[in-house]
């Protein structure tokens, strides 16, 4: 079988795993049909809750609308660029893609000298190359932002704690800057630099939410936009964020207790072929060596690989539960 053969097959089993993706990422008919129902209760309603409940809705996707994710209307470079600073790493774009060619020229001339086919090369030196980067920069705006959503209900609290003492909003925020360590104090210190050089703090809160793409910062966000619309306490409607914040925290740590042993049969499933693939080879390397060299072992474990991630995929949606 030539290399063509080899290509035409990887492009079959591609584009048949696009096709399973786009089957199942259609639009949910329910969510439509409840989204016109609500619609048409909310019209026709006499009650002062429902009119005040859409009217808190249309704030809410006013405010959606006008602080799209990050990347929405940006260039890929640009997008990228976001995802390096969230990290809170002075990562530069050059940095980076010096860092995937690296990768990608050590792993292909390893495989290489190992003496498997060319385009076998080029495949793991790609997937290695240019995956190995992108999981490392999602590992750590993970952990980051972990990290700031674990500390900002206390620095909600601190802003409760200074709007009643009288400060007002601006003041509090840099209080908070200067108070508050971590990814909170860092954010914040942005919020009080945007709006020292003029920008609102509605522009600034915006800026950093799409940045930080978090929902409890945009929850933040749009609480400030309501306040400011309908009027109220906003100290105590901060406050109420803030428990909310704490109790969908602490949810989220019961989920992850529920699920762990789920998650941990799924990792151990995921990479018990792998942890045996690496035990073989260091023991007998030529009992293995068919893999790097025939065509047929190639396309065996290219398919064997292709329905393990498929496998893989289905576990972590399995687990995985959104609050």
């Amino acid at each position: 079988m030539d290399m063509m053969q080899i290509a035409m097959l990887g492009g079959g089993v591609l584009t048949f795993l696009l096709l399973i993706l786009f089957a199942f990422a259609g639009p949910s008919g329910s969510a439509a049909k409840a989204k016109r129902l609500d619609k048409v209760r909310f019209r026709h309603s006499e009650s002062t809750n429902a009119k005040m409940e859409a009217q808190m809705k249309k704030a809410v996707s006013a405010r959606k609308k006008n602080h799209r994710p990050a990347g929405a209307n940006q260039s890929r470079l640009d997008t990228l660029a976001i995802r390096l600073d969230r990290t809170g790493r002075t990562w530069s774009i050059s940095q980076y893609f010096y860092v995937c060619g690296g990768l990608f020229a050590l792993v292909s001339l390893a495989l290489l000298i190992k003496g498997a086919p060319l385009l076998l090369c080029i495949f793991a030196g790609t997937a290695i190359g240019f995956g190995f980067p992108h999981m490392a920069v999602g590992f750590l705006i993970n952990k980051r932002v972990n990290k700031f959503t674990a500390s900002f209900p206390d620095a909600i609290e601190l802003l409760v704690r200074g709007l009643r003492s009288g400060l007002p909003v601006t003041e509090t925020i840099g209080v908070v800057a200067r108070e508050v360590s971590g990814p909170v104090g860092e954010e914040f210190s942005k919020v009080v630099d945007r709006i020292k050089i003029g920008r609102t703090m509605e522009d600034a809160l915006g800026e950093s939410a799409k940045r930080l793409d978090t929902p409890e910062f945009k929850f933040f966000c749009i609480t400030l936009a309501i306040q400011r619309e309908t009027g109220g306490n906003l100290a105590e409607t901060l406050a109420n964020l803030a428990d909310v914040l704490r109790k969908r925290s602490q949810m989220k740590l019961k989920i992850k207790a529920m699920s762990s042993e789920s998650k941990a049969s799924a990792y151990i499933v995921g990479s018990l072929p792998f942890i045996v693939f690496g035990l073989v080879y260091t023991v007998n390397p030529t009992y293995l060596a068919g893999f790097f060299s025939e065509d047929r072992l190639i396309i065996a474990g290219l398919g064997g690989l292709t329905w393990m991630s498929i496998g893989v995929f289905i576990m972590a949606k399995m687990v995985n539960f959104e609050i």
